[in-house]
C-alpha cells in the first residue's frame, strides 16, 4: 500500500472548507500558464497536489485534458466529484509515462514536496519544450487586514504541522534551474478574496496548521472576529494576495 506522507494527512477534515473557501485563482494567471504553448485543447496537463480541484478545474475549462493528482484522500473525493480525473498518487511517483504531458502544474502545493526528485519526476513525465509551473497566492502583508489575519492564524497554529515546508522564491528558481529547467522566471499577478464572516471562519479552517477546536481555536477567532469588525465594510473583508507564477521548460 503507497505512503500517505505526513503533508497529505495534515488535511483530513479540511477538503470542505478548502474547497469552498481557499481562493481561486485570476484569469490572468491561466493566460500565462499556457502561453507560448499549443492550443489548450491539444494540450495534457498535470497538476499535482491538486486537493479539490481549484486549479484543475481552471485548466480543464481552457480545454486542456487535465489529470489531477492528489494523495489526500478526502481532497481527491472532493475533486472526483466536481467530475475531474484525479490519481492517487504522490509528487515523486507519478502513475504516468514518460513524456506524456505537456504541462506539469502545482498550485498552492509544490512546498510540501519541493525536492529535486520532485522536479526530476515533473520532468520525466514532460515531453521535450514542456513546461513546469508552479503558482502559489502569497498574502500582501501590505493590506492591514491581511497582514492581521496571518498573524493571528501564525500565532495559534501548530508551526511544528509546517515541517518539511519549503519555500522561497531563491529556493524555488534555484531548485528548478539545478534540475534542468530552461528560462525559468517568475510573474506576479494581483489578486484578492472578498469573504463575509462566515467564509473568513472557512478560509481560516481550511488552513493546514490552524486548530480547529480548544482554547486557542477559541482565542483566534475572538481576535479574527476583532478585526473583521474593524475592517469589514458592508459586512465583508477583502484578503489581499499576491499570486507568483514560476515557470520553466524541459529542453
Amino acid at each position: 500500500m503507497r505512503e500517505i506522507k505526513a503533508s497529505a494527512v495534515r488535511f483530513n477534515e479540511r477538503s470542505d472548507d478548502y474547497d469552498r473557501y481557499r481562493p481561486s485563482y485570476p484569469s490572468a494567471v491561466i493566460d500565462a500558464l499556457f502561453a507560448g504553448l499549443a492550443a489548450p485543447e491539444t494540450l495534457t496537463v498535470v497538476d499535482v497536489g491538486a486537493g479539490t480541484g481549484i486549479a484543475s478545474r481552471l485548466l480543464a475549462a481552457r480545454g486542456a485534458r487535465t489529470i489531477a493528482v492528489e494523495p489526500n484522500p478526502e481532497m481527491r473525493a472532493t475533486a472526483a466529484n466536481h467530475g475531474l480525473d484525479v490519481l492517487d498518487a504522490n509528487a515523486d511517483a507519478l502513475p504516468l509515462p514518460d513524456g506524456s504531458a505537456d504541462l506539469v502544474a502545482s498550485f498552492q502545493a509544490f512546498h510540501w514536496f519541493a525536492t529535486a526528485e520532485s522536479v526530476a519526476e515533473f520532468r520525466r513525465v514532460l515531453q521535450s519544450g514542456g513546461r513546469i509551473a508552479l503558482v502559489w497566492n502569497e498574502r500582501d502583508d501590505g493590506d492591514p487586514f491581511t497582514r492581521e489575519f496571518g498573524d493571528t492564524v501564525d500565532h495559534f497554529g501548530d508551526r511544528m504541522a509546517l515541517a518539511g515546508y519549503r519555500n522561497g522564491s531563491a529556493y524555488i528558481q534555484d531548485l528548478l534551474r539545478d534540475g534542468g529547467l530552461a528560462n525559468v522566471r517568475l510573474t506576479s499577478f494581483p489578486s484578492g478574496q472578498r469573504l463575509d464572516y462566515k467564509g473568513l471562519l472557512g478560509r481560516v479552517r481550511s488552513t493546514s496548521y490552524a486548530p480547529r477546536a480548544g482554547p486557542d481555536y477559541d482565542a483566534m477567532l475572538e481576535r479574527l472576529a476583532r478585526a473583521f469588525a474593524t475592517y469589514s465594510h458592508e459586512g465583508a473583508i477583502d484578503l489581499v494576495y499576491r499570486t507568483d507564477l514560476y515557470m520553466g521548460e524541459n529542453p
